[in-house]
């Protein structure tokens, strides 16, 4: 028993350590950029893109980004996501390596996509 609430305690701390990790490093004012056109660079795989996404979205695997980067204008603005957060991370480190200077990190797709969303009325 003394066990079981150890795991879950441990299980817990490092789902808010990793909460505050999504918070800290996802880009501000990402509705701005939609409104401007910035594109939503989607870094899941084709499956999971298939299973649900932004509807505006484009989808380049991260595992084909370091290639498929060439077919992106850098003159744009995008904004990467995925799953978690984690890959979106990543993508941006590597398009800013390849020259892209516009590029910020949405973290997890199912928040960027509340962005994407028009303002409900009161």
């Amino acid at each position: 028993m003394k066990y079981t609430v150890i795991v879950i305690l441990v299980l817990i701390v490092l789902y808010a350590f990793y909460k505050t990790y999504q918070r800290v490093h996802i880009d501000k004012g990402l509705d701005v950029l939609i409104k401007e056109g910035a594109v939503i660079l989607d870094v899941r795989t084709p499956a999971e893109y298939e299973d649900g996404h932004i509807a505006t979205s484009v989808n380049i695997p991260l595992s084909k980004l370091r290639t498929a980067f060439v077919s992106l204008d850098t003159g744009k603005t995008y904004i990467t996501c995925c799953s978690h957060g984690l890959r979106s991370v990543k993508a941006v480190e590597i398009l800013k390596e390849r020259g892209f200077r516009r590029v910020y990190n949405g973290g997890p797709w199912t928040e960027l996509d509340l962005c994407t969303r028009p303002a409900k009325k009161p």
